[in-house]
């Protein structure tokens, strides 16, 4: 083979390979969430006396958030939340894969490891049907054990320690959410 024949040949392999890189790039752009029920752990309203019950389970291709809630003892809620340890986040959203039950959910992220501190909340309806529902950083509200908090400061996604749901929509009785995917889509 004529020498300016391989060099293009090798020119175009770097190009090629170049461009499955980019592609390769692009398609994980979304940083998907492993979704492994034993790295979340739920707080309920038993924190404060009430006597609600919530916990993340393991079902095919995902988790499941469910229980009961109670409004005896001034309770009502039922939380679970997880570690975030992924690449810091540069996405301006997040996107769910859910199916629920009609009730109004939150989304929750911690921009610390502590457990006791500002979250910053998302609401979002559910129905029975699968739903993928994106939910821009921007329309995230700061709030400290359920309330408001006026100088918060800025919400900054790389910033994300802890992922969560939380129910809190005053209505007793059984819930149950199911989550197939979690993640922070980019480039689109």
């Amino acid at each position: 083979m004529e020498p300016d024949v391989r060099r293009c040949c090798s020119v175009l392999k770097i190009w090629v390979l170049s461009i499955l890189a980019l592609a390769a790039h692009s398609m994980s752009a979304a940083a998907e969430l492993d979704l492994d029920a034993k790295s979340w752990r739920t707080i309920n309203d038993g924190v404060m006396g009430g006597v609600s019950h919530g916990e993340m389970v393991a079902i095919n291709n995902g988790l499941r958030f469910r229980g009961r809630l109670s409004l005896e003892n001034n309770g009502g809620f039922a939380s679970a939340r997880t570690a975030y340890v992924g690449k810091p986040v540069s996405a301006g959203r997040v996107r769910l894969r859910v199916r629920g039950d009609g009730r109004r959910y939150q989304f929750r992220v911690r921009l610390d490891p502590h457990d006791d501190g500002v979250s910053w909340r998302a609401n979002f309806d559910t129905s029975e049907s699968w739903q993928t529902i994106d939910l821009p950083f921007g329309n995230f509200e700061p709030v400290y054990r359920g309330r408001p908090v006026a100088n918060a400061g800025s919400f900054e996604p790389k910033k994300i320690r802890q992922l969560g749901f939380m129910l809190a929509d005053r209505k007793e009785g059984a819930f149950q959410l199911d989550i197939t995917s979690i993640e922070f889509p980019t480039g689109e």
